[in-house]
């Protein structure tokens, strides 16, 4: 098991530093009009206190029900359990602040320390195994037998599918088979083998006795689908579902990957958990015992509920299995440097529907760090575990820059390191990486809507639980009203070997999206290169698709209508499906043919730059605001222009 992380330690040393420079920075006097500063410390009072760093409060939410606009509260180093609701939000001038004091290391957490452990033993076994037989002569009693199961008494709720468990900052994992292992975005992954159909899962690898798995909970992946479900009834050799997976309705053996859970007599595996909620006790194993450990559980969601709160600047802070939230009214909110770790959890997608949406879209609205209302902004964040998203922007007019999110969307659903909602959002310079599905999820909506800005990020290694996705991905059927998705680095989907690799491109516009630009964008290593559309059902009309380096798929069926308005120009790589599309209306002109060698700078390295002798120059339609910068007379083909400095994409730090 491994040591508490650093943002989690409360040092000593630490903190003294941190007092002495927060009582340094204090001005002799404050400056008319000035706000207040109050203090924050692990060691403060709990009531009173709070106007020295010599004397603070103890907990933040003292700061929170007496600032007021223009105010600053300072946050000595320590770990807080709390859930800070603000009583007053600040004005446009004077914003009410929540910082890191200087040099300090600051974390709010949703945890709490659990103790009372006890060794798991034989007898205790066999009282389990009055319930339930199947935990006699399992994985799980020998287990025992080797002194590795440990168990406290803990009130985690009715609801196993958000019991969450920590050791030593890490998230462990429920028991289940098979053993996923301990990255959340490359389980061991089991999948369903020859004779697999409808609601039946056959596999060799299920070799637990008849009726050990009814009732477990099943996780099934396939193709864009990841659901819940139950157990239905079980057999050596397989399992019958009380559903198949929803929008596909069915198993397909060999694509289909699956999980089952709830079962003690899985609990034989480092970072292992179990929960029983009849009897409220959690066991955990532990080949090196607990004592010395730090093991805790989630138990509440929310580190910052800003809900309620406008002008409000939260700066500098770690959230550790919590999130931050705004509500719909807010506005001028900034989430500045925040360290953020296990955003989210939950291990049920479906929730007893039977309907494909709702289980496809499972986290998107909900989960991560949510901006809702108006002019909010996340900046310089790093963010990072999330069974959903990193962030959610919802209402409009909302930004997230320079930020990096990675292993997000460890269940695969369309959550991703960005869902993009409402409309007029901008989402600039971030560097997203290790993504269940896609690192941005496109979609436009809202009563006063206005397109959205998506451009300089840098996405990679997605897909790694979901298929028919993309770095950027949108979808279906919407007029997205000029939306911009301009140079972004969108390169090594990395789709779950030994499965059917469908679909996977830089920026993909699904079932029909219109009235896009897709402009200078550069992608390597996507199977359906760095753009693709595609116009099944009404059609994908007015995308603007220029200046775009790695190639592209159009997915259309042949018929008139299907893509009028669209334009492709100026591109580099080879183009898929030209016939469908350009029956369609599509009209493409200026791209470079697929058997030319554009001559790169160095594209081994990934530097797609055009040499001298490119025959990529001076050979562009020209396109205000696409193609500006060319040193030559007539611009050039591909997302860097012939003599313009290379722009760069991803966080800037």
């Amino acid at each position: 098991m491994t040591q508490r992380p650093p943002y989690l330690r409360t040092a000593v040393t630490v903190l003294v530093a941190a007092v002495s420079a927060v009582a340094a920075t204090v001005p002799a006097a404050a400056a008319p009009n000035a706000g207040h500063t109050y203090y924050v410390a692990p060691w403060g009072h709990a009531t009173g206190g709070g106007h020295s760093a010599a004397a603070p409060f103890r907990h933040v939410q003292q700061c929170a029900d007496v600032m007021v606009a223009g105010d600053t509260c300072e946050i000595l180093s320590g770990t807080y359990a709390e859930t800070v609701v603000p009583a007053h939000s600040g004005t446009a001038a004077k914003p009410i602040t929540y910082q890191a004091a200087p040099g300090a290391h600051v974390t709010l957490t949703g945890t709490e320390r659990l103790t009372g452990w006890s060794a798991v033993t034989a007898a205790d076994v066999a009282d389990i195994a009055a319930t339930d037989p199947y935990a006699a002569d399992s994985a799980f009693s020998a287990a025992v037998g080797a002194g590795h199961v440990y168990r406290t008494h803990a009130d985690l709720g009715e609801d196993v599918t958000t019991v969450q468990v920590f050791t030593d900052g890490r998230m462990d994992v429920e028991a289940q088979f098979p053993y996923p292992g301990l990255d959340l975005l490359t389980p061991t992954l089991e999948h369903a083998g020859a004779g697999s159909d409808g609601a039946t899962i056959a596999d060799a690898g299920l070799t637990r006795p008849a009726g050990y798995w009814t009732g477990a909970r099943a996780l099934t992946g396939y193709w864009y689908v990841s659901a819940t479900t139950t157990v239905q009834s079980s057999q050596v050799g397989s399992v019958t579902l009380a559903a198949a997976p929803p929008c596909v309705h069915k198993v397909v053996p060999t694509d289909t990957r699956y999980a089952l859970a709830g079962k003690i007599g899985e609990l034989a595996h480092p970072g292992e958990w179990f929960y029983d909620k009849e009897s409220r006790d959690l066991y955990v194993y532990s080949e090196d015992g607990v004592a010395g450990h730090d093991i805790e559980a989630r138990t509440r969601p929310l580190a910052f509920d800003l809900t309620g709160a406008s002008h409000t600047t939260v700066r500098g802070i770690g959230v550790f299995a919590s999130t931050i939230r705004t509500g719909t009214a807010s506005t001028g909110v900034l989430l500045d440097r925040i360290t953020g770790r296990y955003l989210s959890h939950y291990t049920d997608i479906t929730r007893g529907a039977t309907d494909c949406g709702s289980t496809v879209t499972r986290g998107v609205a909900d989960t991560g760090i949510v901006l809702d209302g108006t002019g909010n902004r996340i900046v310089h964040s790093d963010l990072a575990y999330s069974a959903g998203n990193g962030i959610a922007l919802r209402g409009n007019g909302n930004s997230a820059t320079d930020n990096v999110i990675h292993d997000v969307d460890y269940l695969g659903t369309y959550a991703a390191a960005i869902a993009v909602q409402g409309n007029t959002q901008t989402v600039t310079h971030n560097t997203l990486y290790r993504l269940g599905r896609s690192g941005i999820n496109l979609q436009l909506d809202g009563d006063t809507p206005g397109p959205d800005r998506i451009a300089y990020n840098d996405i990679s290694q997605y897909a790694r639980l979901s298929l028919d996705t993309a770095a950027i991905y949108t979808c279906c059927g919407v007029d997205m009203r000029g939306t911009s998705v301009d140079h972004n680095l969108l390169h090594d989907g990395t789709p779950t070997p030994g499965v059917n690799p469908f679909a996977v491109a830089g920026v993909y516009a699904d079932n029909g999206q219109s009235n896009m630009l897709i402009a200078n964008n550069v992608g390597w290593n996507n199977l359906e290169g760095t753009v693709m559309l595609n116009g099944l059902g009404s059609g994908s009309h007015d995308n603007r698709v220029y200046n775009n380096t790695g190639g592209m798929t159009l997915f259309y069926v042949k018929g008139p209508g299907q893509s009028t308005g669209t334009t492709v120009y100026n591109n580099i790589g080879p183009i898929r499906g030209l016939d469908g599309a350009t029956a369609g209306g599509m009209v493409l002109s200026n791209n470079l043919p697929a058997d030319v060698d554009p001559l790169f700078v160095d594209p081994a390295a990934h530097d797609y730059r055009l040499t001298a002798a490119s025959p990529a120059r001076n050979q562009a339609i020209p396109v205000p605001g696409v193609t500006d910068g060319s040193t030559d007379a007539v611009p050039s083909l591909g997302a860097y222009q012939y003599g313009a400095p290379m722009w760069t994409a991803g966080a800037r730090r």
